[in-house]
């Protein structure tokens, strides 16, 4: 491709506010990774981000003609960054372009000192031919033909055109050579935006949707570090061996509100239960994508904002689930969740043959297994779905959600989970997600401990807590997390985006798991009781940064 290395601004048609405009470059897919249906659209890396995806051809505009827009119209510091980044990557594209120019030239004269070397020993070869006998002039006229030959090779071809000529290769696809071209000026970007890349057509290779994906699900958004290629053909390599091993595990991206702009709802009725931190942002989602949504809280009302949006109101949750094709909770812990499924009007007093019920409350295995066996039994469709991600993420659609059960229930599924997050895991059979979302959530209150400690430490030792964060954001632990935490903390705004007693909630149920399986886990219970202490100070309805205030007291 031709077109690659050109730098272009990625908009988002779809929730405006939410996804900005953003500095990208094309780059080449992955081997694994196929081209989504639909309109035409290129690969592109993110600058400042480790984020890619599959993005219209229509939501890309130059670069250098929406530089300056763009920059007045986005202040942040992250953005800031991207455009920094873009800078440095064509101040080392024009550094490459002046030693390929040097290398030309260098490459230039080896050929014509080359072809005068040929044609010197050819004119040595004529003379010896002319003075041997009759026998040795077929010799010498053979040794003529072959040096001649080998002579007019060398003085055509440089090595690296003879090495492209003898490995053939698709039309349209690029060498591994050519990954960063010189950038077309914006006259040039605006005859291919509307010409080349309008018929541009991608080899067969990337051209089909990936297997067993959802018709709904457009785009991926995988992470990945320097090296693009070698690190997604680990990442489906590994994919590809879990599926083998499993039979059922899968990645489908979900964030097709950010790059595509509309998501098609499926046209079944949807049912919530549970309008708390996350489940509010959710259905605020679901809503906003066109979905029919009837919502139950145990708190009535807030269910009125949403009733406001279009939502309709169930009086209880056997109600909710009667009326609905597929029912969604979320709420705090094994017991809640227990309670809204077996309690008096509970889920499994509406369940019949046929319907669906969607359980993404962080419980433990155990819970959700059992909850799986009551609702089967009476002929229903079970789903674990727990998500990873905050209130801000709840609210911008960018949850990772975590599935395992019923995998056709988790196909049907898929407008709403491209609504609700951006990227959708299917794990399996039941159970796997509630131990997978344990995990992640071990890690995270184990590293925001960890977090609260070290600041606590610079305090006491007389080092700036601003410097340390400074520092920790120029370094390798730089991460959105590690920034909201620590600002939190630096500015004393404890408001909850995750509550602490329920990554405390989250902690005590890791290492009960690890407990079962015998495996030691002495990071998280040693964070555990630092919560727990946070917990006597009552900080358990502030955010979970308050676990700062343990250390302080």
């Amino acid at each position: 491709l031709w077109f690659q290395g050109l730098i272009l601004y990625f908009f988002s048609r779809g929730k405006l506010g939410r996804y900005p405009p953003w500095p990208g470059k094309i780059v080449n897919p992955p081997k694994d990774l196929k081209k989504p249906r639909g309109k035409k659209c290129f690969f592109v890396k993110f600058f400042g981000t480790e984020d890619h995806a599959w993005i219209k051809v229509e939501q890309l505009k130059p670069y250098h003609t929406h530089k300056e827009e763009m920059i007045k119209i986005n202040k942040g510091k992250r953005f800031q960054q991207a455009v920094d980044a873009v800078e440095e990557f064509l101040r080392k594209t024009k550094g490459k372009d002046q030693a390929s120019s040097h290398n030309s030239n260098e490459e230039k004269n080896r050929r014509n000192s080359s072809e005068e070397r040929g044609k010197q020993s050819a004119g040595e070869e004529k003379r010896k031919a002319i003075l041997s006998e009759g026998k040795l002039k077929k010799g010498t006229g053979e040794g003529k033909k072959r040096v001649s030959s080998v002579s007019s090779e060398r003085g055509s071809k440089s090595p690296l055109k003879r090495a492209q000529d003898q490995s053939p290769r698709k039309r349209g696809r690029p060498p591994k050579d050519e990954k960063d071209l010189t950038i077309p000026e914006s006259s040039t970007v605006k005859r291919v935006m509307t010409g080349t890349v309008a018929g541009f057509k991608w080899p067969s290779s990337v051209s089909e949707p990936v297997k067993d994906s959802d018709p709904h699900f457009h785009h991926f958004l995988l992470s990945q570090t320097e090296k693009p290629a070698v690190c997604y053909q680990a990442i489906t390599k590994k994919l590809k061996v879990c599926e083998e091993e499993t039979g059922s595990t899968s990645i489908q991206a979900a964030d097709s509100t950010a790059v595509n702009g509309s998501i098609t709802p499926t046209d079944k009725k949807i049912g919530f239960l549970g309008l708390g931190l996350m489940g509010s942002g959710i259905v605020s989602n679901l809503l906003k994508m066109g979905h029919t949504v009837t919502v139950w809280n145990r708190t009535a009302e807030k269910c009125d904002l949403f009733i406001q949006e279009g939502a309709r109101l169930g009086r209880t949750p056997a109600e909710v689930v009667s009326t609905c094709d597929i029912t969604f909770a979320c709420v705090s812990d094994p017991k809640a969740a227990k309670d809204l499924v077996l309690g008096p009007s509970g889920v499994l007093q509406g369940i019949r043959p046929g319907k669906c019920y969607v359980d993404m409350s962080t419980v433990d295995a155990d819970t959700v297994t059992e909850l799986a066996q009551v609702i089967v039994s009476r002929g229903g469709r079970f789903l674990e779905a727990p998500v990873s991600g905050n209130q801000q993420l709840s609210n911008d659609g960018m949850l990772v959600i975590l599935a395992a059960g019923d995998r056709g229930l988790y196909e049907d599924c898929s407008s709403c989970f491209q609504a609700m997050g951006k990227t959708s895991f299917f794990l399996g059979e039941v159970g796997n997600a509630a131990k997978m979302m344990l995990i992640v959530n071990m890690v995270q209150g184990s590293f925001m401990a960890t977090i609260a400690e070290g600041l606590t430490l610079a305090q006491v030792t007389g080092q700036s807590q601003q410097t340390l964060l400074d520092i920790l954001n120029q370094g390798q632990l730089a991460s959105i997390f590690l920034d909201q935490k620590c600002q939190n903390i630096l500015q004393g705004n404890f408001k909850p985006d995750f509550y602490l007693k329920y990554i405390q909630k989250d902690l005590r149920l890791a290492i009960a798991l690890g407990d079962s399986v015998n495996h030691p886990t002495p990071m998280a219970a040693a964070a555990n009781e630092v919560y727990k202490r946070a917990k006597a100070l009552d900080q358990s309805d502030n955010d979970m940064s308050a676990v700062y205030r343990a250390y302080i007291h």
